[in-house]
């Protein structure tokens, strides 16, 4: 017999409206419970929460409209035509965040295991179209086991249609991905199209093939967190963005990145009072950044110094280290900071990096976010594995981001900024539209050592004392080539200013070129490197 909850509205025959609307009430409180309390149980008994109470996390109380909050599928076979529950394993709608509108959808678990059928597809299509057509952020809750065996084809065509808009809203609305359970298989390939992913540590895993394909296949044996865990993600692939040990805080900080962005490419981000001076000297760099270029120190406290209340969102922070990527504020303002990392292999910008900093430029230049970037770097990381990994193709990359990008970009130079490393950090002959330089800075082809052994060989190999002769040449070469003032002279940095100025002087520079706008050549879309 056909359980009472899987029965279609037209079997129960109400007599009159108050009737049919009790039992509209009825099948509400159906779709909202879930298919049992047993499945319910099961959930949180693996540390996980229910579809529903995730999105109550994430919007604000009481904003929540769904949709098609009763739809079922129509798949036949294997016993589906009994088992047709409300909302088919997917909740699609829309709320708030902080006032402003946010659509999303959810995996519900308890249904059929998330997994993907035609009508489940249906209702994602759906809710991502009429986020494009609203034009606000879209966040998706993950949690399912990949396409519906039982509906065959019409799932796997289901992920293409998710696939193509997630690609046609690219650059248009912000899109964030949040894991909350498995996602194996192609269904991994819509997170990876999106802007943002969160993971979960030990409930959260993504991969294409799992570990039994992988130990049929090669015969490596590993765990399904060991395969595609947060851990994994954050630190060795870079697919994950941001990972938290639980669901209510990966929820508040998705809140709080979505209170950093737009709404969409049309918009720029919301813009915040803040009690923290716009004139607020920062002493405090003075001593953080010690003037010897040799000696590392950690960039997270200088960005901590200048943005507003030290408050910043670090993107990616787990993965190529070396650079960091970050939203914060200024003066109320958000901006997108790059910077190299002395603290992470000096700061040297190698492949992995590259990629990094690319991808975060573009994200902040679809989405009119400025751009601010901190240089400390003494070039590109040397060896054949990079050479070999094509370090070329991907340092084109961020040289492609930065040439490409036509928000607001300042540049300032801290120390060191060296050879093409110095040309892709955002340098004035790229387009940065202000380029200002600490007292500490050395702009150069290369490091005053280097350059001497190549400028001066002849002389040093002949002189009776080679090892004074050469420290007397590097000692004449920093002297007319890489004093602090030699790009200034030619106009390749627009000032030299006080570190303890520094905040100020962004502030400034940013309030002027708010109204800044630029057109790129007509054209379908570019050809980055890849």
């Amino acid at each position: 017999m056909t359980a009472l909850d899987d029965r279609p509205l037209a079997a129960i025959e109400p007599t009159d409206a108050h009737g049919r609307v009790a039992e509209l009430h009825a099948s509400r409180a159906r779709a909202q419970a879930g298919p049992s309390e047993r499945a319910t149980e099961a959930q949180h008994a693996k540390g996980k929460l229910t579809a529903r109470e995730r999105i109550e996390l994430l919007l604000d109380a009481g904003s929540f409209q769904e949709v098609e909050q009763l739809r079922r599928h129509r798949a036949t076979g294997f016993g589906l035509e009994a088992k047709k529950p409300y909302t088919d394993g997917v909740i699609t709608g829309w709320g708030t965040v902080e006032g402003r509108t946010v659509f999303v959808y959810a995996h519900d678990f308890r249904i059929f295991g998330g997994a993907l059928g035609e009508a489940h597809a249906t209702k994602i299509h759906k809710i991502m179209d009429m986020a494009i057509a609203a034009g606000a952020p879209l966040v998706s809750l993950n949690d399912g086991a990949g396409a519906r065996i039982q509906e065959g084809v019409s799932a796997l065509a289901g992920y293409g249609g998710i696939f193509q808009r997630n690609t046609r809203a690219s650059g248009v609305i912000p899109q964030i991905s949040v894991m909350l359970g498995p996602c194996a298989g192609g269904a991994a390939y819509s997170p990876a199209l999106t802007d943002f992913v969160f993971m979960v540590r030990e409930t959260s895993q993504m991969f294409i093939t799992g570990p039994d394909v992988v130990k049929a296949v090669t015969g490596e044996e590993i765990t399904q967190n060991g395969l595609g865990g947060a851990d994994v993600h954050a630190e060795t692939s870079g697919v994950c963005h941001f990972a938290y040990d639980d669901e209510r805080t990966c929820l508040e900080e998705v809140r709080f990145l979505l209170s950093l962005l737009p709404q969409n490419n049309r918009e720029t981000s919301p813009v915040q009072r803040t009690l923290d001076p716009a004139d607020r000297r920062c002493e405090a760099l003075l001593d953080l950044v010690p003037a010897d270029g040799n000696r590392p120190y950690d960039m997270t406290k200088v960005i901590e110094e200048l943005v507003d209340d030290g408050d910043y969102l670090e993107v990616h922070e787990r993965w190529a280290r070396n650079i960091i990527c970050a939203l914060a504020r200024l003066d109320g303002q958000v901006v997108g900071i790059v910077a190299n990392q002395p603290q992470s292999v000096a700061g040297v910008l190698d492949i992995e990096a590259s990629e990094k900093a690319a991808r975060f430029v573009q994200l902040c230049d679809a989405f009119n976010i400025p751009l601010v970037t901190l240089v400390d770097v003494p070039g590109f990381l040397p060896g054949v594995g990079q050479e070999h990994g094509g370090i070329i193709r991907h340092g084109a990359k961020l040289l492609y981001a930065y040439c490409n990008a036509t928000v607001p970009r300042i540049s300032l130079i801290l120390r060191k900024a060296y050879g093409g490393a110095y040309i892709v950090m955002d340098s004035q002959s790229v387009g940065a539209d202000l380029t200002y330089a600490w007292p500490t800075n050395e702009i150069a082809v290369m490091g005053a050592e280097g350059a001497a052994n190549v400028v001066f060989r002849r002389r040093i190999a002949e002189a009776e004392d080679p090892e004074a002769m050469r420290a007397g040449m590097v000692k004449e070469y920093k002297a007319e080539l890489m004093h602090p003032y030699y790009a200034a002279e030619r106009g390749l940095v627009d000032d030299v200013i006080d570190p303890a100025e520094t905040r100020e002087v962004l502030v400034r520079a940013l309030a002027m070129l708010r109204s800044k706008h630029a057109d790129l050549p007509s054209r379908k879309h570019g050809n980055p490197p890849q």
